[in-house]
Parts: structure tokens; sequence; C-alpha cells
């Protein structure tokens, strides 16, 4: 249940005018090292002495593995060894980490064992065999192709539905049926009895399509082991500390002797979040050989290899009564995990999906059923909102679908059943409690900026070149990640600098800049003297990594509650240098002074004063009195904050070829409530990303098998990704109710450009074709799904 705070004090206040102040659009202040080549990625570092990992995978999606043959591998120019599965069990390294639930009975769910190489059976194109180590990387690649394995093939299935049939190939001898949960939340007889009494009831077959992570930077890691020391793993990853608990699970050692490194990510979107067998079998060989071994993905084992995303298939169902109010909504389907499970797959079909599919709208019931299955695919995990925009998707289309239906005005549905502002706080069916927002607002301002009403003008101007236009609307409410312990430690450095140590971690988002924001509003420490450490696990007391939009709500407390340690510990120390007592001490503007004189010193040449101690008696044991603290550093862990509520409204105007099935985006409007903006330019683009994802993903990424389990869409050849010419320019406005349960009153929106955009193109999709009847299409809306749908429409 979400806490409810007082409204955090200043939140009221005029916008900050400094020029770094919370609200100012500051320049990121990684970008003219990145724009100048100067980034360190993961496969930008050298190791003395390293040497190269290549995996080698399955070509076949289902078999026994009879053996392995490297003789002729080994034997081959510069290789060190070949590590296989049963290497890694005799190293004594557990499974991959994996998710666990409980079924709607109460049950544990099945925990098939995955060990980093396959030792008895393979399950999907790309499952690693073996890891070939060699002194330079082609000789790498060289032996990998030469390593052969005896595989008896054995019948594959790749769609969650079928793998949940009778008779179908079994993945797992621990998931009969291939059925990892059977999840279910609300009361069914209660959803039964709304939906009994309906006037009407509106009933989708919806599916949320598989897609490839496609991150710029591959996946890579440089592995090593010091006797002494332990293990360190340099790599792209969402969080140190989460990443090094994965690891120790795997490697069966405590914390202290696992070290993970992250220095640049190029990108991530919920994939490099997960421990991957690669990142074992070079741990194991780094210890082996007492050398470094680096490892990096190509792009054509990436798309094998990394964590796939979404690939849901739901019936959305929703009763309204004659006067169109929604009585209760339902949804049941199947989730694809595909062959193992990662540590986060079970929670988009299930939690996520009860937590976001009512949205904006006054909905009194839900109930969530869904059996989540394996199949000979490779493994599906968190993917830019992991059930956030599935479920604002689902409900969406069930809006403007129910609208049609029942003849009504769809805006005028939307209108009906909103929350209204004066309802916040709201109970929703999930259990949780909006805090604030203003939903009909938001949708007003969207209708204005989009020219809504102008809208007949421009169709009979596309009809006029034989284009069909439509428009769609994306009104959505997503629930952020729940609350976590984060660190906020604030160091002040010898050379004048002041260092934020926090647990979550940029990769792209930009955090230096607006982390130095809070803390230079908080202390009024100059900005160009703040630093950002989030990558080494070992600086860190605890981290929850950057995911399910946390960072600026966890992170931005982390550092608020830090701040507020040092002005207490700058008391106690201003007050013994100015001879004064602690309590006559004030703070502003990052200066101590004393009250109703102009006595002070700040906090910059405080923190100073006290690192030299340059003034203090000399007969006191390390020139400091016991009561005066010897540095304004603070390592401090906040328990962390609730969940709060971004939420927006998406306009998309599209315009259709009914000769070629070809469709482009050509208008695209968002007014978005993320309460207060620390960085308005940042946000932007972050729903500028996220609505280029949710383009992708609604219009042109289709992940495709074969009958046998292969890969059909295994390279940027044939898996399309949206061009610059296929994103529109993305209007952005804000019309803030701030969070009411953080001290920031800020929301997430690295994820919520998805939320938006998947119902706002695809409702447009299907208005522009509903001139052939057509009421649905499923994502992504190819030109071929939509010439063949024309076609099939008469």
């Amino acid at each position: 249940m979400t806490r409810i705070l007082r409204q955090p004090e200043g939140l009221d206040r005029a916008p900050a005018t400094g020029r770094f102040a919370i609200g100012q659009p500051v320049s990121r202040s990684e970008d003219p090292v990145l724009l100048r080549g100067e980034g360190r990625y993961t496969d930008d570092l050298d190791r003395q002495g390293q040497l190269y990992g290549v995996a080698v995978r399955s070509g076949v999606a289902h078999g026994i593995l009879r053996g392995i043959d490297t003789a002729a591998a080994a034997a081959m120019p510069g290789v060190a060894a070949i590590i296989t599965g049963a290497d890694i069990v005799a190293a004594g390294f557990g499974p991959m980490p994996a998710a666990t639930s409980r079924n709607r009975d109460g049950s544990d769910t099945p925990r098939p064992r995955q060990f980093a190489l396959a030792t008895d059976r393979v399950r999907y194109v790309g499952d690693p065999i073996a890891f070939v180590v060699a002194e330079t990387l082609q000789q790498a690649r060289d032996a990998a192709e030469a390593v052969l394995a005896e595989i008896d093939t054995l019948p594959a299935v790749t769609d969650a539905r079928d793998a949940a049939a009778p008779g179908a190939p079994q993945l797992h001898d621990e998931a009969p049926g291939n059925l990892v949960l059977d999840y279910h939340f609300g009361d069914a007889e209660a959803v039964a009895a709304a939906f009994a009494r309906a006037a009407h009831v509106t009933r989708l077959s919806l599916r949320s399509s598989r897609v490839i992570v496609s991150p710029m930077e591959p996946r890579a890691a440089i592995a090593e082991f010091d006797p002494a020391e332990g293990y360190a793993l340099r790599l792209g990853c969402q969080g140190a500390v989460n990443m090094r608990g994965l690891l120790c699970t795997v490697l069966g050692v405590p914390q202290e002797q696992v070290r993970v490194l992250t220095f640049h990510v190029g990108g991530s979107f919920g994939m490099k979040a997960s421990c991957y067998p690669e990142y074992v079998c070079a741990l194991l060989a780094a210890k082996q050989f007492g050398r470094p071994v680096k490892w990096t993905d190509d792009r054509s084992g990436s798309f094998l290899s990394d964590s796939h995303g979404r690939d849901h298939e739901m019936l959305a169902e929703l009763a309204l009564d004659a006067e169109g109010n929604f009585l209760a909504t339902r949804l049941t389907g199947f989730a694809n995990l595909g062959a193992y499970l990662s540590n986060v797959v079970l929670l988009p079909a299930t939690v996520n999906a009860v937590k976001n599919f009512v949205g904006v709208y006054r909905t009194p019931l839900i109930e969530v059923s869904s059996r989540s299955v394996f199949t000979n695919t490779t493994p599906v995990g968190a993917y830019r909102g992991a059930g956030r925009p599935e479920g604002n998707y689902y409900m969406e289309r069930l809006v403007e679908t129910a609208a049609r239906e029942m003849g009504l005005d769809p805006l005028a549905l939307r209108r009906r059943n909103l929350i209204r502002p004066e309802a916040i706080p709201h109970r929703a069916p999930s259990g949780l409690t909006y805090d604030s927002g203003d939903f009909p607002a938001t949708l007003d301002r969207a209708l204005a900026a989009a020219d809504w009403d102008g809208f007949a003008a421009r169709r009979a101007e596309s009809a006029a070149r034989g284009r069909l236009r439509g428009r769609g609307i994306g009104h959505y409410l997503e629930v952020t990640a729940d609350a976590s312990p984060e660190m906020g430690g604030i160091r002040f450095d010898a050379d004048g600098g002041v260092t934020i140590v926090t647990g979550t971690l940029d990769y792209g988002q930009g955090h230096a800049t607006p982390f130095a924001q809070v803390l230079h509003d908080k202390l009024g420490i100059p900005f160009d003297r703040i630093r950002l450490v989030q990558g080494d696990s070992r600086q860190l007391l605890a981290g929850g990594g950057t995911g399910g939009s946390r960072s600026i709500m966890q992170s931005g407390a982390a550092i608020i509650e830090a701040g507020d340690l040092v002005i207490e510990k700058g008391r106690r120390a201003a007050a013994h240098l100015l001879e004064a007592g602690a309590a006559d001490i004030e703070f502003a503007n990052g200066r101590f002074s004393v009250a109703g004189t102009d006595l002070g010193i700040g906090i910059m040449d405080l923190a100073e004063r006290l690192r030299t101690a340059s003034d203090l008696p000399e007969d006191v044991p390390g020139d400091v009195p016991g009561d005066v603290p010897a540095t304004l550093d603070v390592g401090h862990v906040t328990r962390g904050v609730p969940s709060a509520f971004p939420n927006g409204c998406h306009i998309a105007e599209v315009e259709l070829d009914p000769e070629t099935g070809v469709i482009e985006v050509v208008a695209y409007h968002t007014v978005n409530d993320f309460g207060v903006l620390v960085n308005p330019m940042l946000v932007a683009g972050q729903v500028h990303g996220g609505v280029a994802q949710g383009i992708g993903q609604a219009l042109h990424e289709m992940v495709a098998y074969d009958e046998t389990g292969q890969l059909l869409t295994g390279s940027f050849m044939d898996y399309a990704l949206p061009r610059a010419d296929a994103v529109p320019g993305i209007g952005f406005a804000s019309h803030p109710a701030p969070a009411r349960t953080n001290p920031l009153g800020v929301k997430g929106c690295g994820e919520a450009g998805c939320a938006g955009s998947l119902p706002a193109v695809m409702n447009a999709v299907v208005d522009a074709l509903s001139g052939f009847g057509i009421a649905h299409i499923d994502m992504p809306a190819t030109p071929r799904r939509v010439w063949e749908a024309i076609r099939a429409a008469g």
C-alpha cells in the first residue's frame, strides 16, 4: 500500500531560477566526453595479459546433448582451454539465478536448474554449450568454430499457447506441461457477477509481440581473479550491487569476494540487469589461469543470447453499464518465458499487469489470470516497462473498441470514467493508492496540443492524396518500482570536489547532472565541483540499481536525506569554529551562520577547515574535539520511497497507404505528469526515446521463429528497428501534480514513453483502417499485415 506523506515543503514555490537549480534544463555533464569518442565502455578496456573468450552456442532449439568434441579445437594455436558444463559443475558453481513465485493454489513455482553451460540438454538456438579461451580473439573464434557437439534433436515449440497444449514438447521435467506459474489476482466471483449484469462487454485478443532489445553496446565483460581479493568483473549492467549479489549466488562466495565495476554503458532497457552465462565462464577461466579474460558479444550472438522482451498473448475484457460506466475488467492469457527463468521474467504478466491494467480509470473490479510457460526460444527478461506498457496498451485498446461498439464518442467515454482530481487519493482495485494526478487536465491539454478539432481537415487532405489518416489516444498511468534501500553517500574530497555515491546506475539516462542539481539545491555546493560514483560495488553500502523508473525517486531521496545529515554535522562543526551553540547555527544557500549575526562560513570552506584542522586545538587527539565531526562526509542508506504514478496522454496521427500497407507516424504530442521535473530537458529526452521504442514495437519490430525453433530474424538485415525517418517530431509538455510520497515530489519518467506510445499508435492505426470494418490488428502493424488485413476485409 502506498504511504501518503505530507506535501513536501517547497513544492508550491515558484520554480528556482538559479542556473543549476532543480527545474532547470541543464545540459548533461557527460556529453562532451561521449561526443568526443572518449567514453569508457567495457570493450574499450583492456587488462594486462588478458585472454579472450568466445561462447559456443547450440545450433538446434531442442535436443539431448550427448557429447562435445573439443579435441581439434584444443589443439589449435593459442587455445588455453575449452570450458564445458562439466567444468562448471566441477568448479562447484551453482545454477544461474532464477525468479520464483507462488501459484494461485499457494504452491511454489518450479525452478529448473540452468548452469552456465548446458550439461544434458539444449533448449534454444543460442544455448551456450562451451566457452573457448585463447591468447587472441581471432584464435578463440577459430577454435570455437572447431568445437563439435553431438545433439539428438527433439521437437521444439516456440509459441506459449502451443507449449501449454497437451502433447507439446516438454522442456523441463520439473515443469510438467511447460507450466511455470499459474497466476491469479482478483475476486473471480465478483468480477463474473459484474460481467453478467453488464449492458455491454468488449473482448479483444491482444498480443504484445516479442522484441529483441538491441542496445547500441553489445554485452561485454572482463573477468579477473586474485587469491587475496577474490573475483572482479568489469561489465555494463544496471546496478553494481545487484549484479554482485547475482554473481555471488552462482559462485557460492560471500559478497566481499566479488567486486563489480561498471563504466559507461551503451543502453540496456532492462536486458543487462541479468546475470548471464558468459560472465560465469569468464570468471572461472580467470581463476584457472590467473589472467584476465575478456569476452565481447557480437551482434549476431546478441540476437540469440540477450534476453528478449514482451511476448504475451492476452484476452482483455471490459464490462460496462448502459451509460458506459466501467464495471469490471478482466485479463486472461499466456506469457512466453523462453527456455529458462531469468531473474525478473515472472513480473510483467502478473504483478505488473495488475498494477498497470486499470490506468487512469475508475474501475471497481479487476481480475488477472495468466499462465507463464517455457518454450524453445531465447529467455525473456525485462524490457522498458516490463508489463507497464502492456497493461496500458490492453486498457486503451479496450476503451477505444468499446466506444466504437457502443456507438459512443471515445472522448466522452474516457471522460465519464476518468478518476477525478477531487477523488485523489484514490484506492485502485490493484490495492494501490494513487496519491496525486489530474487526469482530465492532461487529456484536455493533449487534445489542445494535437489540434484535435482540426483533424477532419487533415484527414480530408490525406484522402486527397490517396492516404488514410487515423488518430489515436494513449492515456496512460504506470506504477514505478517499489521502495528499496538506496545509498546516498556524500564525500568531500581532498581536491575540493564533492562526490555523490549512490547505487542506481546510469546506462544512458544522464544521472550525473540531475543528481548534482539535487545536491546543489540542497547544500549549495558549486555544481561544477560535484562528481558521481555509481559503478563500483566496493564503494556502495547498498544499491537497487536502475530499473522500474526508480532512480530519481530513490537516489534523489537518499541524497536529500544525506544532505540533512551533512547539515547536522556541519552545524556542530560550525558551532565550534564560530564559538556559538549548535542550536544558534543556521544553514541556507550553502552557508552556516550564527543566527542574528554576520558571522558564518561556507560549506566548502568548512569541509576544508575540518580536513586540515588548522585552527583547532593542537592538544586534542586528531585535532578535533570529541563532539565535533572530523569530516562532513556521510554514508547514508535510505529505506526507499514508495512507488509513484507517472501518467499522461499521448496522441498520435498516422497516414496509411492502402495500396502498400505502409504506415507513417506524421504527428505526435504528449502531455505528461512526472511531478517535479528536476531537469526538464532530460525528461523530454526520456520520453522521446520511449516513444521511438513504442513506435518500433507497434509498426516495425517482429521476432520470428520457424517450426524447428530457428530464429529467422537473426540480424538487422531481417529485424527492423525504427529509423530516424520513422519517428516524427514529438511534442512534449508537462502538467505536474507533485508526488506526495517522496521529498522531491518526483515521479519516474524512464518507461512512460512506451506506456503511452503503444496504445496511441495502435489506436491510430485501427482508426485509419476502420473504414474497411477492421476493428483490430496486432502489433507490429507491418506493411504486409496491413495490406493483408485490407484485402481480407474485401
